[in-house]
């Protein structure tokens, strides 16, 4: 409720957007800029179209039609809540007017506000629809049957009555706020002045059920403080029945309750028997290995699957690896990527066949770092390494190779248990452990990373040499 004024000594009443409408008319009929309206909250006695100014009719007449699209824009944002939203509203009604049509582009100042108001208002009609509660009262107090309180940031009340007025039918409600009341007896709507009560207080048995109901529900496998005070603002909480359980269910999901969820609800459920027999209730799998349900460190969790070694279960050569790559980690298979295309490229050039030695890895699960769109390779560390001695030590004891090869440093760490060993110095000069003979030499990766087409060729080389070598030890 707005008194609104010209700063050429006459007034203007408006107590709603119709009534800024209809004022805003004669302004524009008149060809009044906004710069000489001045409009204010305070009443100086009649209106600008007392008397004889627009005698002849012509506060009703536009001298452009105005857009629907422009129209419904400027009534929603007559909704938010700003001393000047009369006088910007006529501004931009102004500049339309006068074949501005930037003034509806977000790019333009007055634009912007205007498309932020409307956003704003209707940010606000979607949440008390949302979380305006209802109470019952007691059937002996009679008419309203439900009564609801609510604290809108913007006037956005008519735009619930009726949203209620449709939903509720012919049952009788009232709805109070800060600024206004409105009821609804089943057939119109009646406005009435602010509650002076605050808050309406009913006792509900229907919002008693409401809780039970909405504390069965939650999920604490699922509870999320940030995302649920996004969706449902905090400032709402203090006139929802359930928010009084928010905070407890919230602290009882964080102390634990999360790793539970409603599995004692759950398992306290009676159902049907379904009789089938334990060979049709699954579908076939192969059982899991206990390298697949390794979890000795926290590669797993990132990792597509475990890739173990292929190759004949009594080879006499062994080639370990440091990681699985990209491809490997997708196929489950050891050297399948383009170092695996380079390692056989090697072994050929050896005289070793593939079909003939064991491939491994001295790590079996893939660790990775994110880069845009793609899963780029992340050196193992030395805890990790050690994880994985368990399987690369099995691994030799079912094989027994009388020769293996460490493919780069993160296999000869492993190979030798130390993390204090240097690839460099042990290139192609083989030692020998429990009778095994031990080969360093590059890994394939390096091999197709290492820049210039020289200590490409060098480090190929002195790849084919190792595996030369340990073909004249197997």
């Amino acid at each position: 409720m707005q008194e609104l004024a010209l700063s050429i000594s006459v007034g203007i009443f408006a107590d709603s957007f119709v009534r800024w409408r209809d004022e805003a008319r004669g302004l524009l009929a008149r060809r009044i800029p906004p710069w000489q309206v001045q409009w204010s909250a305070h009443a100086c006695g009649g209106t600008l179209f007392d008397g004889e100014a627009f005698a002849d009719g012509s506060k009703h007449i536009l001298a452009q039609r105005v857009p629907r699209r422009l129209l419904q824009m400027l009534e929603t944002a007559a909704c938010f809540r700003a001393d000047d939203r009369w006088a910007f509203l006529y501004r931009i009604l102004w500049r339309w007017q006068n074949g501005d049509r930037t003034v509806l582009s977000v790019a333009d100042e007055d634009g912007k506000r205007l498309h932020g108001m409307v956003k704003a208002v209707e940010r606000e009609a979607h949440h008390m629809h949302a979380f305006l509660r209802f109470r019952e009262r007691a059937p002996e107090l009679g008419a309203p049957r439900f009564v609801a309180w609510f604290e809108p940031a913007h006037d956005v009340l008519d735009d619930a009555a009726l949203h209620f007025a449709r939903r509720m039918g012919d049952t009788s409600w009232l709805i109070a706020t800060p600024q206004a009341t409105v009821a609804w007896d089943g057939h119109r709507l009646v406005q009435g002045p602010p509650s002076a009560t605050g808050p309406l207080q009913a006792d509900d048995e229907g919002e008693r059920l409401w809780l039970t109901y909405y504390r069965s529900i939650f999920n604490p496998a699922r509870a999320n403080a940030r995302a649920m005070e996004m969706h449902m603002p905090v400032r709402f909480w203090k006139n929802m029945p359930e928010s009084k359980l928010i905070p407890g269910l919230i602290s009882d999901a964080a102390a634990g309750g999360r790793c539970v969820g409603q599995v004692s609800a759950v398992a306290a459920r009676r159902g049907s028997n379904v009789h089938v027999s334990a060979d049709a209730a699954q579908p076939e799998r192969p059982d899991l290995s206990k390298l697949d349900k390794c979890r000795r460190c926290d590669l797993w969790r990132d990792a597509t699957q475990a890739v173990p070694g292929e190759g004949p279960r009594k080879a006499r050569v062994m080639l370990v690896g440091e990681q699985p790559g990209d491809q490997e980690d997708i196929a489950g298979k050891p050297f399948v990527g383009p170092a695996g295309h380079l390692l056989d490229r090697a072994l050929e050039a050896a005289g070793l066949d593939r079909n003939e030695v064991y491939v491994t890895n001295a790590v079996k699960h893939f660790k990775w770092e994110p880069r845009g769109k793609r899963r780029m390779h992340k050196t193992p560390a030395q805890r990790e390494i050690d994880a994985c001695m368990l399987w690369l030590d099995e691994e030799m004891a079912q094989i027994k190779p009388e020769v293996v090869v460490a493919l780069g440093s993160t296999a000869l760490k492993s190979l030798m248990k130390t993390s204090k060993v240097s690839l460099t110095k042990m290139l192609g000069e083989p030692i020998t452990i429990d009778d095994r003979h031990i080969i360093a030499t590059y890994h394939p990766s390096y091999v197709l990373r290492v820049p210039g087409d020289e200590a490409k060729s060098a480090a190929f080389d002195s790849m084919v040499q190792a595996f030369k070598r340990a073909k004249t030890y197997a």
